[in-house]
């Protein structure tokens, strides 16, 4: 869900674009932006791939069971999906300029920052594990007829 709509109701085609960006990022690595987990950090999914682009590590990204695979590709691809999930949307390209920066191989612009990503403040500063699990020892039942 893009920054805009989430905070303001905002809802545009660049809100699509952005919503592209973190599914192309969920299929190159194999992992869902919800719920993602890294020992070094408390990011996102969309704040990993930004972190690994950011020190010139992007092809970590990758999912680990991929053998085979054209590294240029994978690495503009993901180049892409952070254009595309930048905070504003009068940064993110158009679907039609997104459709166009993968299928050629001229240079692209940096992405800024993406929305989302921000690490998430803890409780507990030295461990983000407590975010997947959360214990519900609470249930309910309603009996009712149909």
């Amino acid at each position: 869900m893009s920054p805009e709509y989430a905070i303001d109701g905002v809802f545009s085609m660049k809100s699509d674009v952005f919503s592209y960006g973190v599914l192309v990022l969920e299929t190159v690595s194999g992992k869902r932006n919800r719920g993602f987990h890294h020992p070094d950090h408390c990011h996102n999914l969309v704040g990993h791939a930004w972190r690994l682009f950011t020190e010139d590590r992007s092809i970590e990204l990758l999912d680990e069971l991929v053998e085979s695979y054209n590294t240029a590709a994978v690495l503009r691809s993901i180049h892409v999906a952070l254009l595309c999930v930048q905070q504003f949307p009068e940064d993110r390209p158009s679907i039609s300029a997104v459709i166009l920066m993968l299928g050629s191989d001229n240079e692209l612009p940096l992405p800024k920052e993406p929305g989302f990503f921000n690490e998430r403040k803890l409780v507990q500063e030295h461990t983000c594990s407590h975010l997947l699990n959360s214990p519900n020892e609470i249930t309910m039942t309603l009996s009712s007829p149909r």
